[in-house]
């Protein structure tokens, strides 16, 4: 069983990895044809995504002798560290020196790289140019490392670690919970749904934190009710609030969410992952998880999807309560911020509020123009949408009042049970 076999998910970096330990495994044959063994190799992302232990999978998989560095002594005794450990990889036939958060090594930012961290370990990958050194390193934040360090013939390979998404979030939340005991009814479908895009490290934390609401509540076995509320504390950063919130407001909340959850159903079937009123601490909003299209950057109706979801708050609230929402800034930054970038960037409407290089009044009052109208255009679609699926959206109120938070079963659920017009 190859190591990389251990871990979950990430088939296509791993295919990559395999592939370059493979040069390291078997050096001689790929000489004798004539290839130059790379240097090195960087893999670089967010935190608790793996970097690491895939990075220590190569090492055991290569079964190449290796040399670690982690920035764990003061700076110049830790310079010193780097150099010696450097020396040692020379003196083997082959050798890994194996950079662990490469990125911190120094305290500089992406304006500030000239540290003299990073000028030694440029200094001693040169000097192994004639030795079968390869450098393996990892990092969260790449923009800090100078250009100098990242570039080929020291790095010949860079590669960016994304958070685990569909069946790999899956997978890895289902290892997680075959470590704990669990009550059987839970959908892993439904809670994937609203948990990916999330760390690795996230999602053990989310898991365990659930366990511990299982625990508290004297139950031998977590349910599906303590993963959500653990979701919502770790990933949506909204507690449930313990003191007692007015009724009324729950219902205006209810009402602004489910205006976003609605259109997002209609507009596109499937992709609210999660809709809730709870209780905060120290927020009174609620939240409306939405999975966009794959394609996203480049559908453009999708995007245009996203501004007529963003006013489904306001829409709603205004066709419930004949006033306008208190609570839409943030949606309204958003929509207006989509709908700028397709007048402006895109063109899409016209040449004539192009920037180019250059704003005249008249090009910024033609864009606003273009861009108020737009707004307009999708408002009316909003509450369009709303009007024509009341049942659909009072349903989903009701619900959502009920149980105060929604996955994505249950809005399926609502949605089958309600006539909608598309």
């Amino acid at each position: 069983m190859s190591e990389f076999d251990k871990i979950i998910g990430y088939a296509d970096i791993k295919a990559e990895l395999i592939r370059f330990c493979d040069v390291l495994k078997n050096f001689k044959d790929y000489k004798r044809l004539g290839v130059e063994i790379p240097r090195g190799m960087l893999l670089h992302g967010e935190p608790g995504i793996g970097k690491t232990m895939l990075a220590k999978s190569f090492i055991k998989e290569s079964k190449i002798k290796s040399f670690t560095i982690r920035k764990d002594k003061h700076s110049r005794e830790f310079i010193n560290n780097i150099r010696d450990i450097f020396d040692k990889a020379k003196e083997e036939e082959f050798a890994i020196v194996f950079l662990d958060d490469i990125d911190k090594f120094a305290n500089e930012d992406e304006y500030h790289k000239d540290a003299e961290e990073y000028v030694v370990v440029q200094s001693c990958i040169d000097d192994c140019k004639d030795s079968n050194v390869f450098v393996l390193a990892t990092a969260n934040n790449i923009y800090c490392l100078p250009n100098s360090l990242m570039r080929a013939g020291r790095f010949d390979k860079v590669i960016q670690m994304t958070c685990p998404v569909g069946d790999d979030a899956k997978k890895i939340i289902e290892y997680f919970l075959s470590k704990k005991q669990v009550l059987g009814d839970i959908d892993i479908d439904d809670i994937s749904s609203f948990m990916e895009g999330h760390s690795c490290a996230e999602l053990e934390m989310v898991i365990n934190e659930a366990g511990i609401y299982a625990v508290f509540d004297k139950r031998t076995k977590i349910e599906q009710r303590d993963i959500i509320k653990a979701c919502m504390r770790l990933i949506f950063d909204a507690p449930e609030s313990v003191e007692y919130i007015d009724s009324n407001i729950l219902k205006k909340v209810a009402i602004h969410e489910s205006g976003h959850a609605v259109i997002s159903e209609i507009l596109e079937p499937g992709s609210v992952n999660l809709i809730s009123i709870c209780g905060y601490s120290n927020n009174s909003g609620g939240i409306t998880s939405v999975r966009k299209p794959e394609d996203y950057n480049f559908n453009v109706v999708a995007q245009e999807n996203e501004v007529i979801r963003s006013l489904g708050g306001k829409a709603a609230t205004e066709i419930i309560y004949g006033t306008f929402d208190l609570g839409c800034e943030e949606d309204l930054h958003k929509a207006f911020g989509l709908a700028t970038t397709f007048v402006d960037n895109y063109c899409a409407y016209g040449f004539d509020a192009f920037e180019r290089g250059k704003s005249s009044q008249y090009l910024l009052e033609s864009k606003d123009r273009k861009v108020d109208k737009e707004m307009d255009r999708y408002y009316r679609k909003s509450k369009q949408i709303i009007v024509e699926n009341r049942g659909f959206f009072d349903a989903m109120v009701q619900e959502l009042l009920k149980e105060k938070t929604l996955t994505k079963k249950q809005i399926k659920s609502i949605r089958d049970n309600v006539v909608i017009r598309a």
